[in-house]
Parts: C-alpha cells; sequence; structure tokens
C-alpha cells in the first residue's frame, strides 16, 4: 500500500533536476478595501498558464497512469496511458513573465492603472509553487461620461438610451462594464431599426490623464457603413405555414391584413397565424418583436421549427426609408398523433398491477391551433401480500378525459387588460376540459367522477406564469359495500369526506420559476395557490329558500356541496455549490404548506381535496398516506387496513432539504432529511392521538400551535439517480428518525423508486 500511495503521489515520474509545478495563488495587496476582491482574485487567477496536474489529497493518480504507457506504442499500459494518465507539468513548463503580463493587463481592466505584480518561486524537494502578488494601487474611477454629439440619426438614437447607461459617476473603470455597456446600446438600436448595427460601431475613447479619475466618450466609429446608421422599415411580410427545405413547388399566397399568406387551410386559419406574429408591414423594424414572434409560433406546440429570414427590400419608399422583406417559414409537426403507455404499478401496501394509457393529439382541431388532448386510462391492481389486510382484495380505474387548449383568452376586452397580451413572448391559453373516471376499490365502495373545468394561463415572463379557473365543478356518485357503510357510520367526519362530493370551485395560482434561467447559481422557485367551493352555491340556495336534508346540510339536485376555501404554497430553493452551470452539485430546499377551512355546509375536506404525507416525494421514510393525521396511528389490524382513508387531513406542513452530487457521468448521488405532518381543522374522535407507547393523549388530530413541532414526522437517507436528462430513475433509501407520536415503532429503512426528482 505505501509502494501504491508513494507511486499515486506521481512524484517518482519527475525527471531528475527537473521540479513538478504544483500551482499557483495570486496576493492582492491594496492601499484600501476592494468591495470585489474575492471576485478579482478568482479573475487574475485564471489567465495564470499552465494549470497544474490534478490532485486528490496529495495524490496525483494521472501521472501514475501517464507513466504505465511511457514508451510503449500499444497494449493495455498505453490503453491506460491514453485514457486516464496525464503527462507532468514541470516548473520548466511555466512562463512566468506571460501570466505577470496577463496579470497587469486585467488589472488594467479592472481600473488599476498603476497596478505592479511580482512573483516567487517557492521550492521544495521535488515540487515548486510560483505566487504571483498583485499590488493594485488606487483604482481609477469615472468622472464624467459623454454620450455622442451631432444631429445624426444614430448619434441621436444612441443618445437616447443614455438613461440606460451602465456606466455610472464615481464608479471604478471596468473594461467589463464597457463591453455590456455597448451590447446594451446595440440591443436598444435594434429595436429601433437599426438591423445592420452591431457593438463593434461603437468606441470608447478614456482620458486616463486626470489624477485617479477617467473622462469616458463615447462615439459611434467614423468608417460605420451607411447601411448601419440608418433604420429600417418592413415592407413585404411573407408568412409560410408550411415551408419544407425541398419545397418546390409555388403558391400563390393570399392577401390577409396586408400579409403574404401562404395558406394551408386544412391546418390554419390565416387569422390563427397573424395572432402570434407581431412583424407587421409598414412597420419600424424591432428584434425585439422577431424575437416575440417565434416564441409566439413555437408555442403554438404545432411547428418543429419557426424561421424568419430578414433581408432589403427592392427599393425603399417615397419617404425615402430603408425597407426590409420579412420570410416567416413554420415547419409543421404531424397534425394528429396516437400514444400509449403501458405502466406497471407496485405499492407499499401491497398493490401491484398493470396500467394502460392511450392518448390522441390533435394540434390545429378547430384550424386555429387549437391542441385537442383525449386520454384513455384503464389499470388494475391487486394485493398480493406483504400490505395490512388480506391478499386478493383487486382495484380497478376506467378512465376518459379530454381537454382543449385555446391559443388566446376567450373572454371580453376588458379595461385593465389587453387579452391578446402584445408584450409577452407566450401564447396565452384558455383550457376547456371534461372528464369521466370510475374507480372501484375491492371491499369498499364504487365512485363514478365526472369534471368539467374551464379557465385561462398566461405568462408576462419567462419567469412568471399565472393560472385562473373560475369554473371547476367535480361531482362524484358513490356506492359504498356492504362491508364499508359500518366503517362510514363509525366514523361521521370519513363519511362526511366521502358524502360532500358535490365540488363547485375556483382557483387562482401564481408560479414564480427561475430554474429556467440555467446560468444562475441561486434559483427560486414559488407556487402559491387560492381555491374555494361553495359561495356560488350557498348563495343560490339562500335565494330561492333551500332546505336542509337530514344531515342539516344543503343540498343541489340531492347532492350535499362542498364548502371550503383552501391556501396552498410552495417555496424551492436551489443553490448550486459550483460556479460551473454544468455542475449537478446543489443544495435544495422545499418547504410545503396548505390550510383547508371547511366552513358553512361542510365539517371537514371532501376526500379528494384532502392532504396526505409520506411516499417517494414526501417524507420518504414513512409510506404514501402513512403519518397523522397529528399524533394519531391505527392501533389494530381493522386502522392498519383503513389507514389510507384515514390518514388524511385539512392541514399540511412539509420541509426537505438534499444535497445532490454527481458521480460519474449520468448517476448523481444525493443525501436528505425530511419532515413534515398532516392535521385536522376541526377534532376527530374517531382518530385520537397516542404516545409512543401507545397510550392516548388526549388530542383527535387537530392543528395546535404550541404542539406542532414536536408532532412532526422525521427521516433521512441516501439517494442513487439515474440522469440521462431527458428522464430520471431514483432510487432512495430512507430510515424513520421521529414519529409524530414520538419514537418511531420502526427504524427499519424504506426503499423508494420514482421516476423524476422529488422536487
Amino acid at each position: 500500500m505505501l509502494l501504491f500511495f508513494t507511486s499515486c503521489s506521481g512524484l517518482r515520474y519527475i525527471p531528475e533536476g527537473q521540479k513538478l509545478y504544483t500551482g499557483s495563488k495570486v496576493i492582492i495587496k491594496s492601499p484600501e478595501k476592494l468591495t470585489n476582491k474575492a471576485a478579482l482574485q478568482t479573475e487574475l487567477e485564471s489567465v495564470i498558464a499552465p494549470k497544474p496536474n490534478s490532485s486528490i489529497l496529495g495524490l496525483r493518480p494521472k501521472l501514475y497512469f501517464w507513466h504505465l504507457g511511457v514508451g510503449k506504442k500499444k497494449g493495455l499500459g498505453k490503453f491506460f496511458a491514453d485514457k486516464f494518465g496525464e503527462a507532468p507539468v514541470l516548473l520548466k513548463d511555466v512562463k512566468i513573465s506571460a501570466s505577470e503580463g496577463l496579470i497587469t493587463n486585467r488589472l488594467y481592466n479592472n481600473g488599476f492603472f498603476k497596478g505592479t505584480v511580482a512573483h516567487e518561486v517557492k521550492a521544495k524537494d521535488k515540487t515548486a509553487q510560483v505566487d504571483y502578488t498583485a499590488n493594485t494601487g488606487k483604482p481609477y474611477t469615472i468622472k464624467e461620461i459623454h454620450f455622442p454629439e451631432g444631429d445624426t440619426a444614430v448619434n441621436a438614437a444612441v443618445r437616447a438610451t443614455q438613461p440606460g447607461t451602465l456606466l455610472k459617476v464615481g464608479d471604478a473603470y471596468n473594461l467589463t462594464t464597457l463591453t455590456n455597456e455597448r451590447v446594451r446600446i446595440d440591443n436598444v438600436l435594434k429595436n429601433e431599426g437599426y438591423f445592420y448595427f452591431n457593438p463593434d460601431y461603437i468606441l470608447f475613447q478614456v482620458d486616463s490623464t486626470l489624477h485617479d479619475k477617467v473622462n469616458v466618450y463615447l462615439r459611434v466609429k467614423g468608417n460605420t457603413p451607411a447601411k448601419a446608421v440608418r433604420p429600417y422599415w418592413l415592407d413585404v411580410v411573407k408568412l409560410n405555414t408550411n415551408y419544407i427545405l425541398t419545397d418546390t413547388t409555388k403558391r400563390p399566397p393570399v392577401l390577409y391584413r396586408k400579409y403574404e399568406y401562404y395558406p394551408d387551410e386544412k391546418v390554419f386559419k390565416a387569422s390563427a397565424i397573424t395572432r402570434a406574429t407581431f412583424l407587421y408591414p409598414d412597420s419600424l423594424y424591432r428584434r425585439r418583436r422577431r424575437d416575440q414572434t417565434i416564441s409566439r409560433l413555437m408555442s403554438l406546440n404545432t411547428f418543429k421549427f419557426v424561421e424568419i429570414r430578414l433581408k432589403p427590400a427592392v427599393a425603399g419608399d417615397s419617404a425615402g426609408r430603408a425597407r426590409l422583406d420579412a420570410d416567416v417559414l413554420m415547419t409543421q409537426l404531424k397534425k394528429k398523433s396516437l400514444r400509449a403507455d403501458l405502466q406497471l404499478v407496485s405499492k407499499s401496501n401491497g398493490f401491484t398491477g398493470p396500467g394502460l394509457t392511450v392518448s390522441f393529439r390533435n394540434r390545429s382541431a378547430l384550424r386555429g391551433g387549437e391542441q385537442l388532448l383525449v386520454n384513455a386510462v384503464a389499470s388494475t391492481e391487486t394485493q398480493t401480500g406483504s400490505g395490512s389486510g388480506g391478499v386478493g382484495l383487486t382495484s380497478y380505474e376506467l378512465g376518459l378525459n379530454a381537454q382543449l387548449l385555446v391559443p388566446r383568452l376567450v373572454v371580453p376586452d376588458l379595461p385593465l387588460l389587453d387579452v391578446h397580451l402584445p408584450n409577452s413572448d407566450f401564447q396565452p391559453r384558455t383550457t376547456i376540459g371534461a372528464g369521466f373516471r370510475l374507480v372501484t376499490r375491492a371491499s369498499y365502495f364504487t365512485q363514478n367522477f365526472f369534471n368539467l373545468n374551464y379557465g385561462y394561463s398566461w405568462k408576462t415572463k419567462i419567469t412568471n406564469e399565472q393560472e385562473i379557473k373560475p369554473i371547476d365543478i367535480t361531482y362524484v356518485q358513490f356506492t359504498p359495500t356492504d362491508q364499508f357503510i359500518p366503517i362510514l357510520e363509525a366514523r361521521p367526519f370519513l363519511k362526511s369526506a366521502f358524502q360532500q362530493q358535490f365540488i363547485l370551485a375556483s382557483s387562482y395560482r401564481y408560479t414564480y420559476n427561475q430554474q429556467v434561467l440555467e446560468q444562475r447559481r441561486q434559483q427560486i422557485y414559488f407556487s402559491g395557490q387560492v381555491e374555494g367551493s361553495g359561495n356560488l352555491a350557498q348563495g343560490l340556495v339562500s335565494s330561492f329558500g333551500g332546505t336542509k336534508d337530514a344531515n342539516g346540510k344543503y343540498t343541489i339536485g340531492g347532492q350535499e356541496y362542498s364548502q371550503y376555501l383552501k391556501f396552498d404554497f410552495e417555496f424551492r430553493e436551489y443553490y448550486r455549490i459550483s460556479q460551473n452551470p454544468a455542475s449537478g452539485n446543489r443544495i435544495v430546499a422545499r418547504f410545503q404548506a396548505g390550510v383547508g377551512m371547511p366552513y358553512g355546509n361542510s365539517d371537514v375536506l371532501p376526500y379528494p381535496k384532502q392532504y396526505g404525507i409520506g411516499g417517494p416525494n414526501s417524507v420518504r421514510a414513512f409510506a404514501a398516506r402513512g403519518v397523522g393525521p397529528g399524533t394519531y396511528r391505527p392501533q389494530n389490524a381493522t386502522q392498519d387496513l383503513n389507514s389510507f382513508y384515514d390518514q388524511v387531513g385539512d392541514i399540511r406542513l412539509e420541509g426537505n432539504v438534499e444535497y445532490r452530487q454527481d458521480l460519474i457521468p449520468y448517476l448523481k448521488g444525493a443525501v436528505f432529511l425530511d419532515a413534515g405532518n398532516i392535521w385536522l381543522a376541526n377534532p376527530d374522535p374517531s382518530r385520537p392521538g397516542s404516545d409512543d407507547k401507545g397510550q392516548p393523549d388526549g388530542r383527535f388530530g387537530q392543528f395546535s400551535a404550541s404542539t406542532f413541532l414536536k408532532e412532526l414526522a422525521v427521516g433521512a437517507g441516501v439517494g442513487l439517480r439515474v440522469d440521462v436528462q431527458f428522464f430520471v430513475i431514483r432510487f432512495d433509501y430512507a430510515i424513520p428518525l421521529q414519529a409524530p407520536y414520538g419514537t418511531p415503532t420502526s427504524t427499519t429503512g424504506r426503499f423508494n423508486l420514482a421516476i423524476g426528482y422529488p422536487f
């Protein structure tokens, strides 16, 4: 082992009289405190070359593998050398003067015009390190900023951008800021018609003869081409909805709202395409509108590619304005598609069985880019063992649902909102959905679910999305078995939850998601939803003098309706340990809170709206719906068998922390800690709480601000994830650390197999 570690240190392979270069560091000395010292040091060290051999705890296994191939042209040693080896980087390979020059250059770029650099070689027996000392001096700061003068159109356009300038009087001179300022000005000019302008046409003249101050003069270069200093207007805009590279046919266009539209009337109406097109004939060219057009057309989800080609028009107009012609070329996806998914499900309660989902999609059902989605679902599960209760119990489900996504907001014009969202890059949608589902739970009940919903979703920015569902109706026909009726009679809250499944709900959801900003080191996700049900029904019943049924509840058509208000919040934070955007080493945290408040016609939330906790995407050390409410836990075989229905609640709190680490390509590891529980808004005597010895604690599942922290279920574990980008297979193993009632009855770990990350 000693010989192996000696070999892996790599020092035995260093030629006689040479020293292994082990790296460098930059020591910054400044007469005053630097606000960006860490960033400056990173920048200075990044230009030092060459990079030393990689090492792990002082070992350099790559040098060992390199040595295996020395003098060999083939064989196993040559293979390992080529695959894993790395030639030694010696002190003689280090170009110290070149590195000093690059460090000095970076000091100048950051405003340290009087900076100097010195070096020191720290040598040992067979290694050497080179340290550089950067004496920055006092940074030069900006005293005056002068934008171009003159009456030319381009000078006036550049001058008009000054209110948004990145250059500030009193800031330190910084070359990166000047470079970004050129890009900023170019972006503004591109949206003012200057199609051929680019950042290289902007020149900064810096007067550094002042004492520790600079004056910055911004100019448009004198040799800028004539076409770059004039704005362009759009002339002919052509819309081709069925473009293919091999298409040589010549179809006559249709003139529609001044567009030359090449029709494919079997798939699209002209109005559907022009609503998503923001390049208007006879308008000033704006790059913002070009990008918006591409984004809107792609978000219709009917095109594989969208390309916009711009070229100078043959002639200008009578006013002497330069013109551009635009070709908007759209390559269609298949209009119709059919997909089938076969699944095999195995649950912790012993239920196992196959499932089949058949999906049909029409990408332009009404010739306006409307997406019609139809799903047929069938599944069956049989309890084969290892679960609580008997073996051989069967459950099956059949369902059919349809959803129509209309690429616009189907509402009248509103005084405070332009329903066309002209400044958004994303297509707003109106969603109309309907569905039916038959669920049979052996020895329990049969349910027929009928659902109808209508809503809107839109995005004003890439990170923001809003969704309103003014209509979300669920009606359930519930038929209990003879075996389940006594259970319902013994549990009034459970009976009420199943009976009140006529839900007339409306909801609003807001989502803020920075995960789409992949370069950000810290990313935030927030989702908040408020949902209410029964208020309209209550108003109608009260207005028409409705009467109560035998349970003391109002009904519509003989069916009790639910009345509740529900709030849900989810907050996540993703922090990347490395500055490399491609790194998967992250600390991830999630907090979820949900509160459902039944009132009026309801004592408890309807069963489909109640919360459960536990499982592969929740507190992973416990089974799905295996925690709560409060300190309740099943005490006998019958309660254990009914736990799936009993262990739900009106209030949820959950928190998760997870560290994710890249291991090898496509394989990631994780360690995590989960905590959470659910509670009832009103006490339920049929679900009494207990302590860790099984003794009653006088509570009945209700939430209490003074005790809820002690009632959290806590688990920790490790995981492996096979991540091949387009899908993730996740293996998690978690052990319970604390149960809501105290010490867990079992500390046996739980294995979770799932698709995708838990959050």
